[in-house]
């Protein structure tokens, strides 16, 4: 276990996956001090899913993930070194959800990279912490990996050329982060206020609508919004997610095609 001074004065870490210690022992002797029975790293990292998914990350801390425990912090450290090293691992964690689907050469592609790409758009709305760690960490944990090799692979069927297929991975799945990171905000919103998607957006669209300067704009929008259909909040946002999705394969395919 690394002491807390020595957390404090070492050198700052790349990664909990470049330290050599993501398979550090997880059954201790039990009674070793501050090492309660029945603790180990899996009950750890599932305590923070948790608590992230509940109050979020701007108020977890390593003693109030003990308090969920039941133990003292320092137990903790028996199995992680740093708090941003057990991010790390919750991050890892929830992408080991994520259903791969088995990827072969015969397969449609299509099909392949919609799972995929909805299945991340879930992950990033059921758990609104994660993106703003996709962009902190590596991320290069083994269930990530996975998800990155699944993705590569359904990548590489579409018939676009090597050189090509690395920015059609980042225009898929860029806009799906962003999609999803929007989606997952705006639900989170809706519910610390108390209200419901709908109500929070008729609300939000009512003050705007008000507003002398923005009427042009809101009747612009209100007749995009007329065209796309659905009505409630859920249904126009899996309509513009569909739809955009459908376009960026369509640009796919036709860039093969230009290959």
């Amino acid at each position: 276990m690394v002491s807390a001074a020595d957390r404090a004065k070492g050198p700052a870490r790349t990664s909990v996956w470049l330290d050599g210690k993501t398979d550090r022992d997880r059954g201790r002797k039990p009674g070793t001090r501050d090492q309660p029975a029945g603790l180990d790293r899996d009950k750890i990292i599932q305590a923070t899913v948790r608590l992230l998914d509940t109050e979020g990350a701007s108020k977890f801390s390593m003693r109030r993930l003990a308090a969920e425990l039941n133990v003292t912090a320092m137990s903790v450290y028996w199995y992680v070194d740093t708090k941003d090293d057990l991010l790390e691992l919750a991050l890892d964690s929830v992408f080991g959800t994520l259903r791969l689907p088995e990827v072969s050469a015969t397969e449609d592609w299509r099909e392949r990279l919609r799972e995929l790409a909805t299945g991340y758009r879930a992950l990033l709305v059921r758990h609104p912490w994660v993106s703003p760690l996709i962009g902190t960490f590596l991320n290069i944990g083994p269930n990530a990996m996975a998800f990155s090799l699944a993705v590569q692979q359904v990548m590489r069927n579409t018939g676009l050329p090597p050189h090509g297929q690395m920015g059609a991975l980042a225009a898929v799945f860029q806009f799906v982060y962003g999609f999803g990171t929007v989606e997952g905000h705006f639900i989170q919103r809706c519910a610390t206020a108390g209200m419901s998607q709908d109500e929070y957006f008729r609300q939000a669209m009512g003050t705007v609508s008000e507003q002398p300067q923005f009427r042009e704009m809101v009747e612009s929008a209100s007749e995009l919004m007329e065209a796309r259909g659905g009505d409630t909040v859920e249904e126009m946002r899996e309509r513009d997610f569909g739809f955009a999705l459908e376009l960026l394969m369509a640009g796919i395919e036709a860039m093969v095609a230009r290959a």
